[in-house]
C-alpha cells in the first residue's frame, strides 16, 4: 500500500499548542493541519507570534502541512472586500510558519433561494480573485466540499476544479455524507484533482463516527487515493465537541460527544482507526 504521511487538525485534540503537539507527537503525526489556538484563530496571530509558533513545532519535529482557514465560508452575498484582507492575512501567517496548503470554501449560498445555479458566476469570480491574490505565494489552494455552500456536491465541486485554474480539491467523505452525495461517484468525477483527504466519517443520517465506521467508504478512497500516488491524509475527527465548533458550522451537526471522556479521547480513537484501515500498527509511532 501506499506509504502515506498523516497528518491532523490538532485544536480538536487540545487547543492550547503543547497539548496538540503532544497529541501530534504521541500518535507519531508529523503534520498539523493549523487552525485553532488557545488565542483564537491561528490566521489571528502576529509575526511575531507565527515566528514563535514556528520554533515550537519546529523543536517538536511538526511541520504545517495546511491553514485550516474560513476563508469562503461567508454568504456569497456578503461583502468580499474584508474576506480578500482576511486571506492575504492568512497567506502571510502561512508564509511565515512554511504552509504548503490553504484549505478554503466556496461560499454559503442563500437558504432561502433554491436557484443555486444563478450564484455560480460570482462564485467563480470570488475563487479566481483568491487564487489571483495567491499567486507567487508558493501556497496551494484547496478547496473544501461542505453542506451548504456552492461546492456542496461533486459535479458543483467539478464545475470549480474545471473552471478555476490553480485551485486543487480537499476531499472530505463525511461532507459528502452529509450532503447527500455519493461518495465514490464523488471520488470517480474529482480524483484528478485531489491534492489531499480530509479523513472524517458519517453515518447516513450526518453523524460523525471514527473513519471506516459509517459510510463514506473511507478504506476504499483512501485506497484509491493512495493508487494514484497520493500521500496526504488529514485527520479531521469531529467526535467530540472541541473549542471553536459552534464558529465553524453553520448548521450544528450531531457530533457524538457522549461516547468520549475527553477531546485528547476522541481525537486519539479517530487517528486509531485509520491507522488500523491503512494498516499501521497501533501502537506503532509515525509513518
Amino acid at each position: 500500500m501506499q506509504a502515506f504521511q498523516l497528518c491532523a487538525f490538532a485544536d480538536e485534540a487540545d487547543s492550547a499548542i503543547g497539548g496538540q503537539i503532544k497529541a501530534l507527537t504521541e500518535n507519531g503525526i508529523p503534520y498539523i493541519e493549523l487552525r485553532g489556538l488557545e488565542t483564537g484563530s491561528a490566521i489571528a496571530l502576529s509575526d511575531r507570534g507565527a515566528r514563535e509558533l514556528k520554533k515550537q513545532l519546529d523543536n517538536a519535529g511538526i511541520a504545517v502541512w495546511s491553514m485550516g482557514s474560513p476563508i469562503g465560508k461567508i454568504g456569497i452575498t456578503d461583502p468580499l472586500a474584508p474576506h480578500i484582507e482576511q486571506f492575504r492575512r492568512t497567506l502571510e501567517i502561512g508564509a511565515i510558519l512554511g504552509a504548503q496548503c490553504v484549505r478554503m470554501f466556496s461560499f454559503y449560498m442563500p437558504k432561502n433561494d433554491p436557484d443555486r445555479a444563478r450564484y455560480r458566476n460570482e462564485v467563480l469570480l470570488r475563487l479566481t480573485r483568491l487564487v489571483e491574490e495567491a499567486e507567487g505565494s508558493g501556497i496551494l489552494l484547496c478547496h473544501e466540499n461542505e453542506k451548504g455552500i456552492y461546492g456542496e456536491k461533486a459535479p458543483e465541486c467539478l464545475d470549480l476544479m474545471k473552471h478555476v485554474p490553480g485551485m486543487r480539491a480537499v476531499f472530505d467523505p463525511a461532507n459528502f455524507v452529509q450532503s447527500g452525495q455519493d461518495t465514490l461517484e464523488a471520488w470517480e468525477c474529482l480524483a484528478p484533482y485531489v491534492e489531499y483527504l480530509h479523513i472524517k466519517d458519517a453515518l447516513p443520517d450526518g453523524k460523525v463516527v471514527a473513519p471506516g465506521k459509517g459510510v463514506g467508504n473511507v478504506a476504499e478512497i483512501v485506497a484509491r487515493f493512495g493508487a494514484q500516488g497520493g500521500e496526504i491524509l488529514s485527520i479531521e475527527p469531529h467526535l467530540a465537541i472541541f473549542a471553536g465548533l459552534s464558529q465553524l458550522e453553520r448548521e450544528q451537526r450531531s457530533i457524538r460527544e457522549d461516547v468520549y471522556p475527553s477531546k485528547r479521547a476522541a481525537f486519539d480513537v479517530a487517528v486509531h482507526a485509520l491507522k488500523v484501515l491503512i494498516g499501521i500498527d497501533a501502537e506503532q509511532k509515525g509513518v
